[in-house]
């Protein structure tokens, strides 16, 4: 839970490198195109597919009459799952998680390749994330209400954090996703300069979370800053460092939506104690933060189904996954 924030010694954004890590700097998020092959993309499609079908609800990807959230187990904002221990669900015969590395390590070695690229180190840990799989039903889904935060504490310096989505179907304007305040992270330390105040802020649980609210939005607005629906096709990579501001809409449209939210650090930022609660979790195959190297403990925000809570659904793990040495080095049980 809230911990003192610490700062690593990490990426200099005011490098010029001449390719995507640029715009990435700049405008505090970018899409990586054809990172994933569509077959891929495809594969996991129809494992979530399966997962779905997996509990005792009723839901057939058939028959759209049972994409409703009495056939569905608990999820948020139309289609964010983090319970189940859907971070460790294995997603083939190969060694694939659906959160934690996997699919970067062991099948999709372009993600990891990106990450790598970004830290300038192949030693990395994984964020134990969720995953998001937001299917309409036929009618428009019930609109959520903004949240826009960003993900580092005001306190920490530099870029500490860069979240990412894999992204597995297409994803286009009315398609719901992500949406970011492009700009608003080379701004981030004025603002809070100017707003001391609101550092303390109550948050939901890790001191590396700080909403806004609308006044403060305008801050930004005034300073040219804009919200931006980020858009992507299947087997892109979106990412965005932790201090972007940004937020989630459900779809408009009748199209699914179909990714994994995967982050990853070096292993050198986490501490001792950080790797060994990690590496708990790990055995314990449940789901923390966006953070791999920091605010790692259980994190559950959904209420559950009242049957869900009787029959202890929340404890389920549909399939085991395949654990190899990369798996754990990456999860912080072996070090590099």
């Amino acid at each position: 839970m809230p911990h003192q924030t610490t700062n690593q010694q990490t990426v200099d954004t005011s490098v010029k490198y001449g390719d995507w890590r640029d715009e990435l700097f700049q405008n505090g998020y970018v899409v990586l195109k054809g990172v994933i092959p569509q077959a891929r993309c495809d594969h996991y499609v129809e494992k979530m597919f399966q997962w779905l079908e997996s509990f005792p609800y009723g839901f057939s990807r058939h028959d759209r009459s049972t994409w409703t959230e009495e056939h569905l187990p608990t999820h948020i904002k139309g289609g964010m799952y983090h319970r189940y221990r859907v971070q460790h669900e294995r997603t083939g015969e190969e060694p694939h998680f659906l959160t934690h590395n996997a699919i970067a390590s062991c099948s999709e070695p372009g993600v990891l390749d990106v990450f790598s690229k970004l830290w300038g180190t192949d030693k990395l840990l994984v964020s134990f994330d969720g995953i998001n799989f937001t299917l309409p039903a036929g009618k428009p889904l019930p609109p959520t209400q903004p949240w826009p935060h960003i993900d580092q504490n005001p306190q920490r310096e530099g870029m500490q954090c860069v979240q990412g989505i894999l992204n597995f179907a297409p994803n286009g304007p009315k398609d719901g996703g992500l949406l970011v305040m492009k700009g608003s992270t080379k701004l981030m330390p004025e603002f809070f300069r100017e707003h001391s105040k609101v550092i303390g802020r109550q948050t939901w649980g890790p001191t590396d979370w700080f909403g806004f609210e609308g006044d403060e939005l305008k801050w930004f607005e005034d300073r040219g800053c804009e919200t931006i629906k980020v858009n992507a096709d299947a087997g892109d990579v979106i990412l965005w460092d932790s201090r972007t501001m940004h937020f989630n809409c459900v779809p408009t449209s009748q199209n699914i939506r179909s990714l994994v939210y995967a982050c990853y650090t070096p292993a050198s930022f986490a501490t001792t104690e950080t790797l060994q609660k990690k590496a708990e979790l790990f055995d314990e195959r449940v789901g923390t933060t966006h953070w791999p190297h920091d605010n790692v403990f259980k994190c559950s925000v959904e209420k559950m189904r009242p049957d869900e809570e009787a029959e202890g659904s929340s404890k389920r793990l549909f399939e085991e996954p395949i654990v190899t040495d990369q798996i754990l080095k990456l999860a912080g049980k072996v070090p590099y």
